[in-house]
C-alpha cells in the first residue's frame, strides 16, 4: 500500500528541508564559536560596551538600529545571539502598560500625577508603571511625556505634566526615578516643541520658536529628566523645527541634549518619525522605530559611501550598549510575559491615593464640602458618573482596566448608613433638576474626552452638559460640579454653583477617590499644573498662525509668554491661575527670610507654614521669581515648590534653595544662559495669584564665587555579594577640599568623605544614586546616575536562547507564563520565551517558570511544559556529551517528535538515541 503525500505534508518536508539548510549550519555553528566574555564580568561598563562592539560586523551594528513592531509590544529591537545581545521590547505607556494588554492597572492620567505637587506619590506612580512593565517583559517604558501645556486644545495634554518647565522637569524626574528603580529603561518624550496634534509629522507641523524659548520653556524638563532622573533614553518627536526635523536636528539632539545637558543615553524615533538616513545618523538619532526604512540597508550603503562614519554608528551603538549594560540587561535574565497579571492591591492602592491626591478643590462655597451625615440624600446627576465614566484619555496613554468603579458606586459604597442616593442620567436636565430637588445635596459628574492625533475645537464643555449644570444647580444651591477633564475647561456657569473638583482622568478607581474626596476621608489637596483661562479668547496663541498654524509654519510668536507668564503679562485674570487649590482646611504664610548667598551662588528662602484651620491638611509651599526689567523675562516664574501636611495649629518651616543659575536667562549673543546683576523678587504662597510674602534679593555678581563640578560615572554596574570601589572626580575652581555624600545608594553601598564608592551590594536592583560634592564654603556640584546590582553569580547560570533542530529555538507558545503551557519549537525571534536560564539546581527557566515533564512523567511521548518551579526531578536537566538535553526524573531526553523541525511542534521526552531531534545548543 502506497503513501499518498498530502499537501500539508509536503509543506512540512519543504519548511523542515528549508529550515535545516538556513539556520542549522552557519548560525549555530557560529553561535557554538561565539564567547560573550561581556556577560557576567566586573569589568567597567565602558571596557564592556568597547569588547562588544569591536566583536560587531557592521550588519549587526545596523541590527541594533532599528526596530521593529512587535505582537504584544508597541516596537521592540530584536536579540543578536551570536553576540548574546539580548532583546528589548519597547511599550506604551505613561499612564500604565498599554496597547491592550489586560491584567493590568489604569492609573490616573499623568496630569493628576502632576497636580499633587508630591514627588513621593509621583515616584510611586512611576514604579507601580514600572513594575508592571517589567512584569510584562517590557524593556523600555515609553514614558513620561514633559512638553508642556502651550494651549489647552492640544490634544495630548491630559498625558502632559503642565505648562511649567520646572513643574514638568520635577514631575516628570520623579515619573523616571520611579520607572527605573524596577529595572526599566524610561523614556522621556518626546524632543522637542511638539505641541498640538494637528498636522503632526506632516510637512505642514513646522515649529518656528526661537532659540530662547525653546532654552527657557521647552528644553528644560528634558534637562531635568537628565540632570535629576538620569533618564536612560529620549523619543525624538514628529515635529519639525525651525525646518529641521526633530529627529535628525543636530541642535537639539546634539548640542543641546548631549553636549549642553550631559544626556548619555540613546534616542528612538517616535513610531515613523524618521526622515533621512544620513542626516538622522549624523544628527543623534540612534534607533529608528519601527522598521529599517532609512536605518537599514540605506544606512549600510551611507557608511559605504562614507556620508556616515563608522566612528558615528559605533557611537551610535555604544550608547545604547552603554544603557543595556547599565541596567544589567546583558546579566539577569527577562522574567516578564505580556500574559502575566501584573496588577496588585498594592499597585491598586497608589493608583487611588495618586486619583485623590491629585484632585484639586477650585470652589466650595460655605462649606458644601465635604458632604456629611447631615445630608440625608445625594442626588448624583450626569451619564459621567455611572454608563459612561471617563476614566482615562485616549492614544498611546489608553491603558485597559479589569475592572473600574464608576462614581456613583463609589458613592453608594462609601454613603454613610441611613443616606439615600439618587441617580440620574442627566440626559434630560428638567428630570436631572426634578432629582436634584429632592437631595441635600446634588453632584453633577461633566467630562471632555481628548486622545492622541486630535485636538479639540474648543475648551468648552458640550453645550448640553453646561444647560445640565445650570439647570441643576437652579433647583439646588448645594450643587458640587466634578470635572473629568484632561486640562483646562470654561465655566459659564460657576457663579452658580457651590462647588467645583477637578478630578481629572482618574483611572480605575475613579469612583473609590472621588468618594474618598467628597466624604472629606481625604482632604483635597491638589493644585493646577495649567491655568484655567476663562474663554478661548485669553490664551496665549491668539492668531491661526500661532494655532494650528498657516502655510506649514506654527508660529511660536508668543515667544515665552506660555501659561500663566501670559496671563501675568497681559494682565488677563483668569478662571483659576497655575498652582491654585483649594482645601477642606485653611493655611496661612509668614516669617519669609532669605540667608546671605554662599560661595557656591545659593541662597535658601524660608518661610513659615500654618494651618489655621481645623482639618488635617496639605498645602503646596511655591516659589516664584521676578527679574529686573532689563533682562525680559515673564513678570515671574516658578523656582520652587514644597507640599507639606499639617494638623490643626501645627507651623512648620520651609526651605527652598535658589540658586544663580535659577535666575539666567538664556542670551542669545553669549549663546548661553546668563545671570544678570541687579534686584530679583522673591515670592512666596500657594498659587502664581496668591503670593503673601515678597522680598527683594540684590545680585552683585551673575558669577559664583566658585564652582564645583562632579564628573558623572554612569550608568554603573555592579553584583550582589561582590565587593566593588569606584572613585568620583571632582573639582572645586578654589581647589578647596571636598566631602561628599549620597543619596538613593543600593544596601550595602556607601561613599567615603573623599569621594570613593564602596561596599558588597547586598541585593539585586536598580538605584537612582545623586552625589553632591561640597566645600566649606558652601559651593557644591552634583552628579546623578543609575546603579544596577546585578544578581549574585551561581556558578553556572547561562542565559539565551537555546537551538535545537532546524536551527529552530525553544519556545514557550503564546510567550504565556500560565502552568502547562506547551514548550516548543519556534523561529528563534529573540523574545523572552526564547530566554532560557540554566541554574545550579538544573533547572531551566524561562518567564520565571520552569522546564517541566508533564506530570512527572517518565515514558515516552510524555509532553513538556512551563510550569511553576517546585524542586522536583521532573524538572532537572542535564546536558549530555552528545549536546542533549536528560531529564533527571525520567531518565529520557528532550526531543522534538518525529524528528519533526516545523515551528509550533510541542516537544516531548524520549529515550536518548543521539539523533538530531535531541540535540541543543544553548547558546
Amino acid at each position: 500500500m502506497s503513501r499518498r503525500t498530502t499537501p500539508f505534508a509536503m509543506l512540512v518536508c519543504l519548511v523542515a528541508a528549508l529550515l535545516v539548510s538556513a539556520f542549522s549550519t552557519a548560525a549555530t555553528a557560529r553561535a557554538a564559536a561565539t564567547r560573550c566574555p561581556w556577560v557576567g564580568s566586573t569589568a567597567p561598563v565602558p571596557t564592556r560596551v568597547s569588547q562588544v562592539v569591536a566583536a560587531m560586523s557592521l550588519g549587526e551594528k545596523i541590527t541594533l538600529l532599528h526596530g521593529q513592531y512587535g505582537s504584544s509590544y508597541a516596537g521592540l529591537t530584536p536579540a543578536i545571539p551570536d553576540l548574546c545581545i539580548p532583546a528589548m521590547n519597547f511599550q506604551d505607556g505613561p499612564a500604565g502598560v498599554g496597547d491592550g494588554l489586560t491584567g493590568v492597572t489604569q492609573l490616573p492620567a499623568p496630569v493628576a500625577a502632576a497636580a499633587t505637587w508630591d514627588p513621593v506619590a509621583e515616584r510611586q506612580y512611576g514604579a507601580v508603571l514600572g513594575a508592571e512593565q517589567a512584569g510584562k517583559g517590557t524593556t523600555i517604558t515609553l514614558a513620561p511625556t514633559v512638553n508642556l501645556v502651550r494651549d489647552p486644545r492640544w490634544g495630548r495634554a491630559f498625558e502632559s505634566t503642565g505648562e511649567d518647565p520646572y513643574l514638568a522637569g520635577r514631575t516628570g524626574s520623579a515619573l523616571i526615578q520611579g520607572i527605573q528603580s524596577q529595572g526599566e529603561l524610561a523614556q522621556v518624550k518626546h524632543l522637542a516643541a511638539y505641541n498640538q496634534e494637528t498636522n503632526r509629522n506632516t510637512a505642514a507641523d513646522n515649529a518656528v520658536v526661537s532659540t530662547r524659548a525653546l532654552q527657557e520653556l521647552y528644553l528644560p524638563a528634558f534637562g531635568t529628566a537628565v540632570k535629576s532622573g538620569a533618564v536612560a533614553s529620549a523619543m525624538c518627536s514628529y515635529s519639525t523645527v525651525n525646518g529641521t526635523p526633530a529627529c535628525q536636528n543636530n541642535y537639539l539632539q546634539n548640542s543641546v541634549l548631549r553636549s549642553q545637558l550631559g544626556f548619555n543615553g540613546f534616542v528612538t524615533s517616535d513610531w515613523f518619525a524618521t526622515k533621512s538616513t544620513v542626516a538622522s545618523a549624523n544628527g543623534g538619532l540612534n534607533i529608528e522605530m519601527p522598521g529599517d526604512t532609512y536605518f537599514g540597508s540605506a544606512l549600510s550603503a551611507a557608511v559605504g559611501a562614507g556620508t556616515v562614519s563608522v566612528a558615528t554608528i559605533d557611537s551610535m551603538v555604544s550608547a545604547i550598549l552603554t544603557q543595556m549594560f547599565g541596567f544589567g540587561l546583558f546579566d539577569r535574565a527577562p522574567t516578564g510575559s505580556p500574559t502575566r497579571v501584573v496588577t496588585t492591591d498594592a499597585h491598586i492602592a497608589v493608583a487611588r491615593a495618586v486619583a485623590a491626591e491629585g484632585t484639586v478643590l477650585l470652589k466650595n462655597t460655605a462649606g458644601t464640602l465635604p458632604i456629611t451625615a447631615a445630608a440625608h440624600t445625594i442626588a448624583v446627576i450626569g451619564d459621567d458618573a455611572a454608563d459612561h465614566p471617563q476614566y482615562t484619555g485616549g492614544g498611546s496613554a489608553n491603558v485597559r482596566a479589569d475592572y473600574q468603579v464608576a462614581p456613583l458606586l463609589g458613592i453608594q459604597r462609601r454613603a454613610p448608613a441611613g443616606t439615600s442616593v439618587l441617580f440620574d442620567p442627566g440626559l434630560s436636565a428638567s428630570s436631572a433638576a426634578a432629582t436634584a430637588a429632592k437631595a441635600d445635596v446634588a453632584v453633577v459628574f461633566a467630562s471632555k474626552y481628548e486622545t492622541e492625533d486630535s485636538d479639540l475645537s474648543s475648551i468648552d464643555l458640550d453645550a448640553s452638559l453646561n444647560t445640565l449644570i445650570r439647570t441643576v444647580a437652579a433647583a439646588n444651591r448645594h450643587t458640587v460640579v466634578v470635572l473629568n477633564t484632561g486640562s483646562a475647561v470654561t465655566m459659564p456657569w460657576i457663579d452658580e454653583v457651590a462647588g467645583v473638583l477637578e478630578a481629572w482622568y482618574p483611572g480605575q478607581e475613579n469612583g473609590t477617590a472621588i468618594a474618598q474626596v467628597l466624604f472629606g476621608d481625604v482632604n483635597p489637596a491638589g493644585h493646577l499644573p495649567v491655568t484655567f483661562p476663562r474663554s478661548l479668547a485669553d490664551v496665549p496663541a491668539q492668531t491661526t498662525a500661532q494655532w494650528p498654524g498657516l502655510n506649514g509654519n506654527v508660529q511660536y510668536s508668543e515667544g515665552l509668554q506660555v501659561g500663566y507668564r501670559w496671563y501675568d503679562q497681559q494682565g488677563i485674570s483668569p478662571l483659576f491661575p497655575f498652582g491654585y487649590g483649594l482645601s477642606y482646611t485653611t493655611f496661612a504664610y509668614s516669617d519669609l527670610r532669605i540667608s546671605p548667598i554662599n560661595a557656591g551662588g545659593t541662597v535658601t528662602v524660608g518661610a513659615t507654614i500654618t494651618n489655621t484651620g481645623t482639618r488635617s491638611g496639605s498645602d503646596v509651599a511655591q516659589l516664584y521669581i521676578t527679574a529686573p526689567a532689563v533682562v525680559g523675562e515673564p513678570p515671574k516664574q516658578l523656582k520652587g515648590y514644597k507640599r507639606v501636611t499639617l494638623s490643626p495649629g501645627a507651623s512648620t518651616r520651609v526651605y527652598l534653595p535658589l540658586n544663580l543659575k535659577d535666575l539666567a536667562a538664556w542670551s542669545t549673543s553669549a549663546n548661553a544662559f546668563v545671570t544678570t546683576a541687579g534686584t530679583y523678587g522673591i515670592w512666596v504662597g500657594d498659587s502664581s495669584r496668591d503670593l503673601p510674602l515678597h522680598a527683594v534679593l540684590p545680585i552683585t555678581s551673575g558669577r559664583p564665587g566658585r564652582t564645583v563640578s562632579v564628573t558623572n560615572p554612569g550608568p554603573l554596574d555592579v553584583t550582589a555579594g561582590v565587593g566593588f570601589t569606584r572613585a568620583l572626580p571632582a573639582t572645586d575652581s578654589a581647589r578647596a577640599t571636598l566631602r561628599f555624600s549620597a543619596t538613593g545608594l543600593p544596601a550595602g553601598v556607601a561613599i567615603s568623605s573623599s569621594g570613593q564608592l564602596s561596599g558588597t551590594p547586598l541585593r539585586a536592583g536598580t538605584s537612582t544614586v545623586a552625589v553632591t560634592a561640597s566645600d566649606a564654603a558652601g559651593a557644591s556640584g552634583s552628579a546623578t546616575f543609575i546603579v544596577t546590582v546585578n544578581p549574585a553569580p551561581d556558578g553556572s547560570a547561562l542565559t539565551g536562547p537555546v537551538t535545537g533542530l532546524g536551527g529552530l529555538c525553544l519556545d514557550v507558545r503564546g510567550a504565556s507564563d500560565a502552568d502547562a503551557t506547551a514548550v516548543e519549537v519556534f523561529l528563534c525571534n529573540g523574545t523572552n520565551a526564547q530566554q532560557w536560564t540554566r541554574h545550579p539546581d538544573g533547572t531551566l527557566r524561562a518567564l520565571g517558570k520552569c522546564l517541566d515533564v508533564a506530570s512527572a512523567g517518565r515514558t515516552d511521548a510524555t509532553p513538556v511544559q512551563l510550569y511553576t518551579c517546585n524542586g522536583t526531578a521532573a524538572q532537572q536537566w542535564t546536558p549530555s556529551s552528545t549536546s542533549a538535553l536528560v531529564n533527571t526524573g525520567a531518565g529520557l531526553c528532550l526531543d522534538v517528535p518525529a524528528g519533526l523541525a516545523v515551528p509550533g511542534v510541542q516537544l516531548q521526552i524520549y529515550h536518548c538515541n543521539g539523533t538530531a531531534a535531541q540535540r541543543w545548543l544553548l547558546s
